[in-house]
């Protein structure tokens, strides 16, 4: 119990970072629309809002329903994993400045931004996506909310990279 009231703060701090996003990519679509800023590919935000949402419940009520626990050889390993995933996440967002938000937002005349982890492939907020999406659960044993966030985020993220790589392909092209 005592591992699963550690797991539950986690998940928490894991939600307050989310919520310091969605400050972070609200601020940054009024700054986008305020430059002439268009967004695309909303269809599929209020399924990846639902998504999100899901990891973090499903990752309580699995471990607290099922009674998942805690198993050192996998839950310190992607601990670390989820806090590299954070760190990987908070880079993106420093090296797009104005220009992250969870939406798909292109300001026309902005150029796209290749330094920092873009330098090395063209989304790696994804990538730290698709990491936390196996790494929190796990952490606690919560391999049902694992995989079930893998497969539906997998199909989500191909529609999301395809949308905006289309909308970035018309923003420079």
């Amino acid at each position: 119990m005592v591992s699963q009231i550690w797991y539950t703060v986690l998940v928490g701090l894991v939600s307050a970072e989310r919520l310091a996003e969605l400050v972070v990519a609200k601020r940054n679509l009024a700054w986008s629309l305020a430059r002439g800023g268009r967004e695309t590919g909303f269809g599929h935000y209020p399924f990846m809002v639902v998504l999100h949402t899901g990891l973090l419940a499903g990752c309580l009520l699995e471990v607290w329903l099922a009674d998942r626990p805690f198993t050192a050889v996998v839950g310190w390993p992607m601990l670390a994993l989820v806090i590299a995933s954070q760190a990987l996440r908070w880079w993106c967002i420093r090296v797009l400045g104005r220009q992250w938000n969870t939406r798909i937002v292109v300001v026309p005349g902005l150029s796209r931004v290749t330094g920092g982890p873009y330098r090395l492939f063209p989304h790696p907020n994804y990538v730290a996506v698709v990491v936390e999406g196996f790494a929190l659960p796990l952490v606690h044993d919560a391999w049902i909310t694992a995989v079930m966030f893998t497969v539906l985020n997998a199909g989500l993220l191909t529609v999301r990279i395809r949308a905006e790589n289309q909308a970035l392909k018309s923003a420079h092209a």
